[in-house]
């Protein structure tokens, strides 16, 4: 039924209200009583199989939420409830900022792809603290963290240290993120000199602080090869704790889309199916040159409990979805996490059907 009434609003306004109505309806979950329990009884899968220690913390499952789902932690307990084992906020910038114009998100429904240029549209550091203040255990929570669009890039790591420091008791972890690129026109860092000029401030910041907060940085997959190796050397050489890998793609290449629609859509960047394939080498690559001593975030393109499947296997501790839950639906995470439990028992049932969602 809500996945129903969403393709109806998705009609009619297009996919970023369509997002925003989902929002709404979380949120309203949490303020009806016994709300989030109810559906976590519709919803979660739970089982010791599932559990992953990662950054010192127990996950209750390894599949988690890609940042610019929830933008501005308005619904991350709601999402935990839908059986999700960790929520990614954000990107959180500074000060608000509302992107660009509308429309600026499309469906590439013969592609199962997205295309963006929302702009890092969020509320800002202050909204998203009060949002945070609140203890939220059992539920981890990783902050998205970005520069403004418009700070000049030579003031670019004061950004991301001012909302490294004030978030900081607030978020579990926190992902560096850069490799925003939905306009074409922000500047995205890809030399050793200025990922470290980011980096250093916040590392700086934490060996002062009581409690320890991961800082993973997250990555293009538009970055040539021999550039994903030099941030993954970045990871082992520096206290970095881990890499988010990857955001989504400027390329175009394969779709099925017309090239008339593609113009006329004009720039963004492209999340779904297309991005499978690479965001698993980039995942397999990392992995491979930090030996598998270090955790990866495998994000992208990640459609089904099989994609998800070869993710964990390319060697992503933890993995997160976006696109695959608006063409797939929430049951996604429910339907994934019953294959787990069945491999690991070694059963060898066959996968739910894919519309199961109700």
């Amino acid at each position: 039924m809500i996945k129903s009434l969403l393709r109806i609003i998705n009609f009619f306004f297009g996919p970023e209200r369509t997002h925003g109505v989902m929002v709404y309806l979380l949120r309203a979950v949490g303020c009806i009583p016994a709300g989030r329990w109810i559906v976590r009884k519709i919803y979660a899968v739970e089982h010791p199989s599932l559990e992953r220690e990662v950054f010192g913390m127990r996950f209750k499952n390894p599949i988690g939420v890609a940042a610019g789902f929830d933008r501005n932690g308005e619904i991350y307990r709601e999402l935990s409830a839908m059986g999700f084992g960790f929520v990614e906020i954000g990107t959180i910038t500074p000060r608000p900022q509302s992107g660009n114009p509308r429309p600026r998100v499309f469906r590439l429904s013969s592609d199962r792809a997205i295309i963006n240029r929302t702009g890092l549209a969020n509320k800002g550091l202050d909204y998203a603290i009060e949002r945070l203040r609140t203890p939220h255990k059992g539920v981890i929570v990783g902050c998205n963290i970005g520069k403004n669009t418009i700070t000049p890039i030579e003031e670019q790591s004061a950004d991301y240290l001012k909302a490294f420091r004030n978030l900081y008791l607030h978020a579990d972890y926190f992902t560096v993120n850069v490799s925003y690129n939905t306009t074409f026109k922000e500047y995205v860092p890809q030399s050793r000199e200025s990922i470290l000029e980011i980096l250093q401030p916040l590392f700086e910041f934490r060996r002062g602080q009581d409690q320890y907060r991961p800082i993973l940085l997250k990555i293009s997959p538009d970055l040539p090869d021999e550039v994903v190796d030099m941030m993954t050397d970045i990871m082992i050489d520096t206290p970095l704790d881990g890499i988010v890998a990857t955001n989504a793609t400027t390329s175009r290449e394969g779709l099925k889309a017309s090239e008339k629609s593609l113009k006329s859509i004009g720039t963004g960047a492209l999340s779904g199916e297309p991005l499978t394939k690479r965001a698993i080498e980039v995942v397999a690559r990392i992995h491979a040159r930090s030996k598998g001593t270090y955790p990866i975030i495998g994000v992208g393109g990640l459609m089904s409990p099989e994609d998800i499947k070869a993710m964990l296997n390319a060697g992503a501790t933890l993995v997160q979805l976006y696109t695959g839950v608006i063409y797939e639906g929430m049951s996604l995470v429910r339907r994934t996490c019953k294959m787990m439990i069945a491999e690991a028992q070694g059963n060898d049932a066959e996968l739910p059907a894919n519309n199961t969602e109700q």
